[in-house]
């Protein structure tokens, strides 16, 4: 067991901190040295800051691009430009995939014309379809008249497609296959080859013109007799995708039928390409990142050690509406004042009617954009969710407002202030419940993502809403 543990892999974290100790102490020896004088200051900082850093590009050339990538985007700006300078040209490219679009933005900035072609230079078609949207233009141009005839028909096509169709994500390094041949040729020729592609869990079998007949699992490649033909073992009906495909509800499929890799056909039925886990799974994480922050009000993923103003443009929009509902609730205890002078309990209390109304109106409006997000959603469904999520938010109001209600009495000996809360929390709650509907089915129908600013969006309301309830309601019955 003691030996399992001496073997097992360091942890993201580990790695991480061991760069960070590297950074600490290349910079205090450095400090040290500068406050040296004499002959050979020069040759003792040299030759400790070769040491520090060798040390650090030994330690970066053990590690995964993915796990590279992750350190980068855990360093501050000047450590992060620092460590990448430390990484080896002909890893550029695979790192520069693996970071997040705001941290491969600083990094590219780094680089001169000629690293960033040398990065590129050494990825596929597909990958490059990745990366061109951050490249400098000119470069993208001089890149298309390095590749060859089939690698920027690939790109350029890649590049036809919004980055959220299935042919911007699919992979053309795949195996076909015709299916009049047997499975010992298909071993054969499969012996080939240096290496199969990445995530090969299927071969693609197609006729003289590239149309796609059915696919051969490697599994039954492996188990099937070598004397039979591929077209007795292949399955003729796969899930396929078009190009133009939402990669959402591609993402979905390869979740529902435990897919690996899946055909890209065109209309015709021409194999076009392919889809794999590997781009499934960073979409996903990518679409969940993105909803995080849409329903934070933030208009794209930050940099978390980006420049100040650059974060300020980032997250001002929002802000500004935010401010703009909080001076309208203002106004609307504004309007109350009289009331609120009168009976001074109304002040302590209206913050909880609002709270458990903004609290309720999230937990709806999660749920609707998570619907939306996995297709289960839809601008039918409507009046249903709404008296599904109303019928929820009345017996969860009447629940809580009693509980409240009681406390509230208890505190003020005031049985009308208790009904007053009572109501109001329910009212309130009632609100939250039919806006957390309302809210993301309009964005969808107006085809706008339905998860931005909705937590901003749903608390004005509540806030609004519950302060003008309550204060209403106390003003009409309790004064």
């Amino acid at each position: 067991m003691s030996e399992l543990k001496r073997k097992s892999p360091e942890s993201l974290q580990d790695r991480l901190d061991q760069v960070h100790e590297l950074l600490r102490r290349h910079r205090l020896v450095e400090n040290l040295v500068h406050r040296q004088e004499g002959e050979h200051q020069d040759l003792v900082e040299s030759l400790v800051h070769k040491q520090n850093l060798v040390e650090l590009q030994r330690k970066l050339d053990e590690l995964h691009p993915a796990d590279v990538a992750y350190i980068l985007e855990s360093l501050p700006l000047e450590e992060r430009l620092a460590v990448w300078q430390l990484v080896k040209a002909e890893r550029d490219g695979d790192i520069l995939l693996e970071v997040s679009d705001a941290v491969r933005e600083t990094l590219i900035a780094d680089m001169d014309n000629e690293e960033i072609m040398a990065a590129a230079n050494s990825l596929d078609a597909d990958e490059l379809a990745d990366l061109a949207p951050d490249l400098p233009r000119d470069v993208v141009r001089e890149l298309m008249d390095t590749l060859d005839a089939q690698q920027r028909e690939r790109l350029k096509s890649a590049l036809s497609f919004d980055e959220d169709q299935v042919g911007a994500m699919m992979d053309f390094d795949m195996i076909t296959i015709r299916d009049d041949v047997s499975l010992e040729v298909v071993s054969r020729y499969l012996r080939r080859f240096d290496a199969l592609p990445d995530h090969t869990d299927k071969l693609f079998v197609v006729d003289n013109d590239g149309l796609l007949q059915g696919v051969l699992p490697v599994k039954k490649l492996l188990v099937s007799s070598p004397d039979l033909l591929v077209a007795d073992v292949m399955s003729a009906d796969p899930v396929v995708f078009d190009p133009e495909d939402d990669a959402s509800e591609a993402a979905q499929a390869f979740e529902r039928y435990d897919l690996i890799s899946a055909p890209v056909v065109d209309a015709q039925g021409k194999l076009f390409g392919r889809l794999t886990i590997d781009e499934m799974v960073d979409y996903i994480r990518e679409e969940s990142e993105q909803e995080v922050l849409s329903a934070a009000g933030l208009r794209e993923e930050e940099d978390i050690f980006s420049s100040v103003w650059k974060s300020v443009g980032n997250r001002w929009a929002w802000l500004a509406i935010n401010l703009c509902t909080a001076l309208l609730a203002s106004r609307v205890i504004g309007l109350f004042e009289g009331s609120i002078e009168q009976l001074v309990a109304l002040a302590a209390l209206m913050p909880i009617v609002a709270g458990i109304g903004g609290n309720s109106g999230n937990q709806t409006i999660t749920m609707i954009v998570r619907g939306i997000a996995t297709g289960q959603v839809q601008v039918a469904h409507g009046r249903r969710l709404l008296r599904k999520e109303a019928g929820v938010a009345l017996i969860n109001g009447f629940i809580w407002g009693v509980v409240l209600a009681c406390i509230a009495w208890l505190l003020y000996d005031n049985v009308a202030l208790s009904v007053v809360l009572l109501s109001a929390m329910t009212l309130n709650m009632l609100l939250a419940a039919c806006m957390g509907v309302v809210i993301p089915l309009i964005r969808l129908r107006l085809d706008r993502d339905p998860a931005l600013g909705s937590s901003v969006m749903i608390t004005a309301i509540t806030d609004s809403g519950g302060f003008f309830i309550f204060l209403g309601l106390a003003t009409i019955f309790l004064l």
